[in-house]
């Protein structure tokens, strides 16, 4: 069991500049926080409220951020225990971002609109996505087939899979559609997001993703999830990945 420490975060209305001290601080950075001080504060006092309604929980240090910002985006607190986490994928989605240039290939557009632009300008980063694409169309039609599963196919036949961060939030056949093209096309994302939420093959579509062994990625169980979730988690690997460029400036 883990157990943060809380230092509750006060503003006056006479500071501008209010205590940024957190049990995983992340004061340091510049980028990846909110843009004003009082934007900062009501932020980082979210975070130490969330910290102490948790309390303990089973996460390591490096997980911990990414559910806290999914809880912050949600004020759902059952994913404290709902979200899992391959061994390598906290490491493995901080070498892609770190690397620089590395594409974020999303199931729809809402993703790639919610993340943030100057966050991903400072990592070289660029968002992706198909599923309005006309050949896109065409071929679901043709096929019988969803335009996610094809948005998907489209994106390994460019080339956009391999090393991309792929973030599912809203169609469980694109979840499926990938695990399938790595299974069998020898796709190599370097981090699977998988988070798509609804009634039909959602929480189908993550257990499978969760029987992967080699390609790392990160899921809620369950029928729960959605793009807001993904964006969430994306900000938070930002967030660590900035904060690791503080530590070795």
């Amino acid at each position: 069991m883990h157990t943060i420490m809380v230092v509750p975060i006060h503003t006056t209305e006479t500071s501008e500049t209010p205590d940024m001290t957190m049990a995983i601080s992340t004061a340091a950075n510049t980028i990846t926080e909110q843009l004003t001080a009082a934007g900062r504060a009501i932020e980082h006092d979210s975070f130490a409220i969330i910290d102490a309604e948790v309390g303990q929980h089973d996460y390591t240090d490096e997980q911990w951020p990414l559910v806290r910002r999914m809880i912050h985006a949600s004020a759902d607190f059952e994913f404290n225990g709902l979200t899992a986490f391959h061994p390598d994928a906290i490491r493995a989605g901080l070498a892609a971002v770190q690397k620089g240039g590395t594409p974020i290939v999303a199931d729809v557009e809402m993703i790639c609109v919610g993340l943030s632009a100057p966050r991903l300008r400072h990592f070289g980063m660029r968002t992706q996505h198909y599923i309005s694409d006309p050949e896109v169309i065409e071929l679901a039609r043709a096929e019988a087939t969803t335009r996610a599963v094809q948005a998907m196919r489209k994106a390994q036949r460019l080339g956009r899979l391999d090393g991309a961060i792929v973030g599912i939030g809203n169609a469980p056949t694109a979840l499926i559609e990938v695990i399938r093209l790595i299974r069998e096309e020898g796709a190599r994302p370097a981090l699977v997001i998988g988070m798509p939420v609804g009634f039909v093959s959602a929480a189908e579509s993550k257990a499978l993703l969760m029987t992967l062994t080699d390609t790392p990625w990160v899921a809620i169980k369950g029928r729960k999830g959605g793009s807001t979730l993904v964006v969430a988690s994306m900000h938070a690997l930002l967030g660590l990945a900035e904060a690791a460029q503080q530590s070795t400036a």
